[in-house]
């Protein structure tokens, strides 16, 4: 009897360890299919690319790195401006909305522009004098309505770059971006004023020569200090000394040094001195580049010369990154003579390691070949499509985004006037997704190259900022970076790039990881 109960428990205790074996099989079968996380969110993304809404709170939620291609007082809205007008005392004119000094009244028939906090007709006509909402209905293009705004609204910003600083942060925190590079003129009266008083010399070397023996070094520090005080309000602004403080007290912001093009050549010179003194002295500082548009008459004059000041002034600051506004042009815009160097002497000439927009390259004389040498030198394409949209008019296919991505120029999307163009970093990254296709895999590249590529010290934490292979220190980390190991805390110690870096990995990991990207098309995830 007992023999022949042991002789059924022994087979019964062999098929229990026989299904255990055949269920860890399984197991590692299914855990082996089982997708990656960026796998299994880039299959979420394209089940509801279709659906508009789903795809704007999906990307919402994204982490996208860093915003290079910034302009502080184009990230600003109307209604900030109309608020801060109505601050100052600032007077309006109700017909054609510039704003200026008080007196309000007089033959100019201006009124006080804080009447537009309560006339909502004033107010609606103000947002959109300040702003490209409804611009189709201004009578002008789209390119000229946006930089008419500007000489309407400038006044408003006057004194108030620290609120424009909190500002443009607070956004940033709120679209899950980490770091910010912001053009900007500190102390531009008193350059102007230098430039005035040193005349014109064609020798570039003696011109440099006396502005720095006529006061650079006074106009260096005022700018310096106007940052200075400007990133206080900021900070006080966003109540970052505070027990609540704002999460844009945690967006890094540097800034580029912008030299306006379409004024005259000593004052352009002026300003390029003064944006290399800055970034050699002052590590807010990161670079410098030009603005203001290609088609404008000085700037085409000028273009020439302006890339021979900047191939001058390389050679004398080797270290000062440069980035260029170049090809921000459509076909009509300018003579066809004119779409076919800009990009190329940026590039060649001037040392630009990065361009803005590049819109018109497929224009431009050998453009395969440029395409080719933009991909060798590593030249990353700051990508605006909001603004050449609405701007230049260029969108869809005729858009030149697939064609870098093709030969392997490094891009990212930027947002260049967000305030202006009524967008923000998640209506770009919506409009790659539905106006350039691109899927998941392709923005998060993006948002990787905007740090890869911003103009911040220190090493990077990949070797190949194009495939993104961590350095060694880091090797193991990354499939979990929320706690660095020892090797890997060192290095991201010594270089603030990497930091950052290693911080938009470790959001990433955390978006790409919520279990709501395991459910249907028809449900949205758990995003917070």
């Amino acid at each position: 009897m007992m023999s022949h109960l042991r002789s059924f428990v022994a087979p019964a205790r062999d098929l229990a360890l026989l299904g255990a074996v055949v269920m860890a099989v399984c197991c590692i079968a299914v855990h082996s299919q089982t997708p990656s996380s960026e796998a299994r969110v880039e299959q979420y993304f394209e089940s509801i690319r279709n659906n508009p809404n789903e795809l704007m709170a999906f990307l919402r939620e994204m982490p996208k790195g860093g915003d290079l291609h910034n302009h502080l007082v184009g990230a600003i809205y109307a209604e900030s401006f109309i608020e801060w007008a109505a601050e100052k005392g600032l007077c309006v004119d109700p017909s054609s909305f510039y704003l200026s000094e008080p007196p309000c009244g007089g033959a100019k028939g201006t009124v006080p522009a804080r009447n537009a906090l309560t006339d909502r007709f004033l107010y609606r006509d103000m947002v959109d004098a300040y702003s490209m909402r409804k611009w189709e209905l201004s009578g002008l293009s789209g390119h000229d309505h946006f930089f008419d705004t500007f000489d309407k609204f400038l006044a408003a910003s006057y004194g108030k770059t620290g609120e424009m600083l909190a500002e443009t942060a607070a956004r940033a925190a709120w679209q899950r971006e980490v770091y910010q590079e912001l053009m900007h003129a500190p102390a531009f009266p008193d350059t102007l004023a230098l430039a005035n008083r040193s005349g014109w010399d064609d020798d570039q070397s003696r011109q440099r020569a006396k502005l720095l023996a006529n006061g650079m070094a006074q106009v260096v520090a005022a700018a310096r200090k106007e940052m200075s005080e400007a990133e206080t309000v900021r900070d006080s602004t966003l109540h970052c000394a505070g027990a609540q403080p704002d999460p844009g007290c945690k967006i890094v912001q540097r800034y580029q040094y912008m030299a306006l093009r379409g004024v005259p050549k000593e004052v352009v010179f002026t300003q390029m001195v003064l944006g290399f003194e800055l970034a050699s002295a002052d590590s807010r500082f990161v670079g410098i580049n030009l603005v203001q548009p290609e088609e404008w008459y000085v700037a085409r004059r000028d273009f020439a010369l302006h890339m021979q000041m900047l191939q001058y002034l390389h050679g004398v600051y080797p270290k000062v990154h440069i980035a260029l506004h170049a090809g921000e042009l459509a076909q009509g815009m300018v003579t066809p003579e004119e779409l076919s160097f800009h990009i190329r002497s940026s590039v060649e000439t001037a040392h630009a390691e990065r361009i803005g927009h590049g819109a018109d390259v497929m224009y431009e004389d050998r453009p395969y070949e440029l395409l080719h040498e933009l991909a060798q030198r590593d030249v990353m394409i700051e990508i605006c499509l909001t603004s050449n949209a609405t701007i230049l008019g260029i969108e869809g296919k005729r858009h030149p985004l697939a064609d870098y991505i093709r030969a392997g120029v490094p891009v990212a999307l930027a947002t260049d006037d967000e305030g202006v163009s009524r967008s923000d970093m998640t209506q770009e990254y919506l409009r790659g997704a539905l106006d350039q296709n691109l899927n998941y895999t392709q923005l998060k590249k993006m948002a990787r190259t905007s740090l890869e590529y911003a103009f911040l010290p220190g090493a990077s934490l990949w070797t190949d900022g194009r495939n993104f292979t961590p350095v060694k220190e880091c090797a193991t980390d990354l499939t979990s970076p929320q706690t660095p190991s020892a090797s890997c805390a060192a290095f991201l110690k010594r270089s603030e790039k990497a930091n950052l870096q290693w911080k938009l990995e470790s959001q990433l990991s955390s978006f790409e990881s919520q279990p709501g990207f395991s459910l249907g098309a028809d449900s949205l995830p758990p995003i917070h």
